[in-house]
């Protein structure tokens, strides 16, 4: 039975009294301060991809903020952070819900490796080394250039390898997902990207990028977020239906379901108002222009969400809507998790 919530916004969700048999991980979320703490468990999530800190952030912040997350599982017994995969399946077993820490970018890396290293060490298993715009990494995905990796990010993709982080090449420009993608040695994954052949718009990836994911043994997760659904020439509330699409698509290039996630990009508690800079901000592509004409402009209404697919307990929509497109039940646990698992045990020390 699902307990609709009191939802001010689309950052409170229902919960379940009795959990869905799914390990279902989302990639990619946010959590903020006055978020249900209490009730984070009980909305059918093995385990929260949270971005852990602000993407540019510097070194001593990123810290505070990665300590932050101890500090909730230390007040919530019913949350923890994430160290190994197994703490994952054990945390599914008893009821708990995992804070897997990401890092949506990585400008706290500064020009010191070792930082690498030691946010490893507090938590970090996932990171995206630059966050839309050009960092002294790599190019991002909406910056005029396409320079691809730096000499310094190439030894970044090399000691997040060595060190037991993911490489996540979302907001990422694609000559330097490609060449990310190239050099390492195993697996990496787009947290929450859809395919740009579906929905053209800057912030998916091209069927290059996917191929090139899928062919090195990595997981691509699609992205519940309506912008990111939304087909070029619509003016609709994005349906399931296209968001299950944008599986299939990926689905149909790999010739099977195993290289496939989910990322909401959705959030518990209020997602803060964007700020803006009154000397000017950069002329970088919009992503959601169309789609806060079209749909809605608020960046915490459920709507920001496919329909359907909005508020955490409607996974288990997502899990029969794959099984009536013909995916089997081990496929439908491979994609709503266990294809992550997979990821992380290679590349995870």
């Amino acid at each position: 039975m699902t307990t609709p919530a009191a939802r001010p916004h689309g950052g409170f969700h229902s919960t379940i009294d009795a959990d869905h048999p799914y390990l279902f991980i989302d990639s990619c979320m946010q959590i903020w301060p006055d978020a249900d703490f209490a009730s984070a468990h009980r909305h059918g999530v093995a385990a929260y991809g949270v971005t852990a800190f602000m993407p540019h952030d510097d070194f001593a912040t990123a810290v505070e903020h990665m300590m932050f997350w101890h500090l909730v599982a230390r007040r919530h017994p019913h949350l923890y952070v994430v160290d190994t995969v197994e703490d994952v399946r054990r945390g599914k077993r008893d009821g708990r819900a995992g804070l897997l820490l990401f890092a949506q970018g990585g400008d706290f890396i500064g020009w010191k490796l070792h930082r690498i290293e030691a946010m490893q060490r507090l938590g970090l298993r996932v990171m995206i080394p630059a966050y839309n715009r050009t960092n002294h990494l790599c190019d991002g995905i909406l910056d005029r250039t396409e320079g691809g990796l730096s000499r310094f990010g190439q030894a970044v993709v090399d000691e997040c390898h060595r060190a037991g982080v993911v490489v996540d090449c979302t907001h990422l420009g694609a000559r330097s997902s490609l060449e990310i993608i190239d050099r390492s040695p195993g697996p990496v994954i787009f947290s929450h990207s859809n395919p740009r052949a579906l929905a053209d718009n800057p912030r998916n990836i091209s069927d290059a990028e996917i191929v090139a994911c899928i062919g090195r043994g990595g997981v691509v997760g699609c992205v519940s977020w309506g912008p990111l659904v939304m087909r070029t020439g619509t003016t609709h509330w994005p349906t399931l239906d296209e968001f299950l699409a944008c599986i299939d698509h990926v689905a149909q290039l790999a010739g099977n379901a195993d290289h496939i996630g989910i990322g909401t990009d959705m959030s518990l508690g209020s997602y803060p108002p964007h700020e803006t800079d009154p000397w000017g901000e950069p002329a970088y592509v919009s992503i959601s222009e169309d789609y806060g004409r079209h749909v809605t402009p608020d960046i915490r209404s459920p709507r920001r969400a496919v329909d359907g697919f909005s508020d955490y307990p409607e996974i288990v929509n997502v899990a029969n809507g794959l099984l009536a497109r013909g995916y089997t039940d081990a496929q439908v646990h491979g994609i709503l998790g266990e294809n992550y698992l997979r990821v992380f045990e290679q590349v995870w020390r």
